[in-house]
């Protein structure tokens, strides 16, 4: 948990108190009241929004190497090892992860992630489908750790190839927090080469 957490904590607070004052004000007929709570909280959250946007359009793009951890909380990802070889129309990817918990006392998972490669231009690929393989939201105990593969296919002319890993569905929290990547914000890469 970072500053930025904790901001966004107090904010969604302040909006719940403000807003059940606002609405006891209106009930109890101080409208006038209501109407200038409800003014300067509008103010307010523009400006905590409009901040949120500013440093996603200009944040810069976070890089890790192989080894580093990507960790949400107390669950974290890592690529360990990847290996390359030629197919029949392009590259193999094959990347080694350790999925892990820093937590002490209870079991997690991790709802929503996705890896993918991409490539200097943009372009997605995603790992080849394989239902044997480990689940990104494989239940972990307490500091348990468990490695996962999965094969990616990319063509010839790919450069500066990446994994990132994202979330993808379920209530996108990260737009309402600062720093986070959403909006217009690249998500981490894991540089592989």
């Amino acid at each position: 948990m970072n500053i930025f957490d904790l901001l966004f904590i107090v904010v969604f607070c302040a909006t719940l108190v403000t807003l059940f004052v606002a609405a006891s004000s209106a009930i109890r007929g101080r409208g006038a009241r209501a109407r200038r709570l409800l003014c300067g909280y509008g103010i307010c959250a523009c400006v905590y929004l409009g901040i949120v946007v500013l440093v996603s359009l200009f944040g810069a793009r976070r890089v890790l190497n192989l080894g580093d951890p990507r960790c949400f909380d107390d669950w974290c990802i890592s690529v360990e090892h990847v290996s390359r070889k030629p197919a029949h129309a392009g590259i193999s990817y094959i990347v080694t992860l350790q999925i892990s918990s820093r937590a002490r006392r209870v079991s997690q998972r991790e709802i929503g992630i996705v890896v993918y490669l991409t490539d200097d231009r943009g372009r997605r690929y995603d790992p080849a489908p394989d239902n044997s393989a480990v689940p990104l939201n494989v239940l972990l105990g307490p500091q348990e750790a468990v490695a996962a593969t999965r094969a990616f296919e990319v063509p010839a002319d790919a450069r500066e190839v990446g994994l990132v890993v994202s979330h993808e569905g379920g209530f996108p929290i990260g737009w309402f927090i600062v720093g986070y990547e959403t909006w217009f914000r690249k998500p981490t890469l894991v540089r592989l080469s």
